[in-house]
C-alpha cells in the first residue's frame, strides 16, 4: 500500500512536470520556429512574457520526481541512472544551457548576442524533451535491467520505442505550449497572435495524433508488453487522451482558449497515466515490480510525511506564482530595443 501510494505521488509529480515544464520546453520550440528577428519579435515577446516568471519553478517537479525515485525505489533509480546516463546527461546539459541562454538573451543589448543566446535557448528546448522521451522509451520497452549499468548504454535509448517517445515528447510539448500561448495572447488583446498560435496548435496536435497512431505499430513490434497493456488495461485512459485531444482542437477552433488548455492538459495527463497503468506493477519491465523495488515501509512513510509537509508550502506558493502572472493586466517586462540591421 505504501509503495503504491509513493508511486502514485511520484506519477503526480511527473504529470505536473509534463504539463508545466513540457509547455515551457514547447515554448522554446516555437521560439525556434518564430522566424527572423523582425518577423518573430512579437511571438518571442509573448513567449518571454509567458514563461519568464515560471521557467525555473517548473523544474521543481523534476527534482521532486528524481528525489522520490531515489529514496523510495532506489534499485530502479540506480538502474535507470547508470544504464541511461548518456541521454540523461544530455538532457541535464540541455536544461542548463537553455536556462543560461534564456537569461543572457534577456540581458543582451546587441542583436547578434540575442540571436546567439536565442538559438541556444531554442535548440536546447528542442533536444531536451527528445532525450527525456528517449529515456521513457528505454524504460517502457524493457531495455533497462536491474543493476548498475547492466543494460546497453547505446541501444537502451537508441531504439524504435525511444525514438518514438522522443518525437512524441517534442510534439506534445510544442502542442501544449501553443495551446497555452493562445490564451495568453487573447488575454493580452493580441487577436492576430492568438490566431497564429491556434494554427500552430492545430498542426502540432494533428501531428501528435498521427505519430501516436503510427507508433502503435512500432510498439507492437518493439515493446509488445507495453502495447498489450495500452490496448487492454490502459485502453480507457488511451481513449480519454484521444477524446481530450480532439475536444481541445475543437475548442481552439471555437475560440475557447481557456477550456482548450484544460482539454489539452487532460489529453497529455491521460496518456502519461496510460503508460503507468500499462506497465504496472512492473517498474522495470520483465524484472522488478513495485513491491520488489520499494524501500522499507519506514523509509516510504518518512518520505510521504516529508512530502506532505513540504506540499503545505510548495503548492500554495506555486499556485500564487502561476495565478499572479495569469491575471489580465499583468505588466510585461520592458523590452530592450535593438536595431534589426
Amino acid at each position: 500500500m505504501l509503495a503504491d501510494t509513493a508511486l502514485a505521488v511520484m506519477w503526480v509529480g511527473l504529470t505536473c512536470y509534463a504539463l508545466f515544464g513540457g509547455a515551457d520546453f514547447g515554448a522554446g520550440v516555437w521560439d525556434l520556429l518564430a522566424g527572423g528577428s523582425a518577423r518573430g519579435r512579437e511571438q518571442r515577446r509573448l513567449i518571454e512574457h509567458s514563461i519568464g516568471p515560471i521557467w525555473e519553478a517548473n523544474h521543481v517537479w523534476l527534482i521532486f520526481v528524481v528525489v522520490l525515485l531515489w529514496s523510495g525505489f532506489s534499485p530502479v533509480f540506480a538502474a535507470v541512472m547508470s544504464t541511461l546516463y548518456l541521454p540523461l546527461t544530455l538532457a541535464a546539459l540541455g536544461i542548463i544551457a537553455r536556462g543560461a541562454a534564456f537569461a543572457f538573451r534577456k540581458a543582451s543589448t546587441e542583436l547578434w548576442q540575442q540571436r546567439l543566446f536565442g538559438a541556444c535557448f531554442a535548440v536546447s528546448s528542442l533536444v531536451t524533451p527528445f532525450f527525456m522521451g528517449a529515456v521513457a522509451g528505454g524504460v517502457a520497452s524493457g531495455r533497462v535491467p536491474p543493476g548498475l549499468a547492466a543494460g546497453n548504454v547505446i541501444t537502451s535509448w537508441l531504439n524504435p520505442t525511444s525514438v518514438l517517445g522522443g518525437v512524441l515528447a517534442v510534439l506534445t510539448c510544442a502542442h501544449l505550449a501553443a495551446v497555452y500561448l493562445c490564451a495568453d495572447a487573447d488575454r493580452a488583446g493580441e487577436a492576430a497572435l492568438a490566431r497564429t498560435f491556434v494554427r500552430r496548435a492545430m498542426v502540432s496536435g494533428l501531428a501528435s495524433g498521427a505519430v501516436a497512431l503510427a507508433g502503435t505499430a512500432v510498439l507492437r513490434a518493439d515493446a509488445p508488453e507495453l502495447f498489450h497493456g495500452l490496448t487492454h488495461r490502459a485502453l480507457p485512459l488511451v481513449v480519454v487522451s484521444a477524446v481530450g485531444g480532439v475536444i481541445g482542437l475543437w475548442l481552439l477552433v471555437k475560440g475557447r482558449y481557456v477550456a482548450a488548455r484544460a482539454a489539452a492538459a487532460l489529453a497529455v495527463a491521460a496518456i502519461l497515466w496510460a503508460w503507468g497503468a500499462a506497465q504496472y506493477p512492473a517498474m522495470l519491465v520483465g524484472t522488478l515490480t513495485v513491491d520488489q523495488a520499494a524501500s522499507r515501509p519506514a523509509v516510504l512513510s518518512a518520505c510521504l510525511i516529508a512530502l506532505a509537509c513540504g506540499a503545505v508550502l510548495l503548492v500554495p506558493g506555486l499556485w500564487l506564482l502561476y495565478g499572479t502572472f495569469q491575471r489580465a493586466g499583468t505588466p510585461e517586462p520592458p523590452v530592450t530595443k535593438v536595431s534589426d540591421s
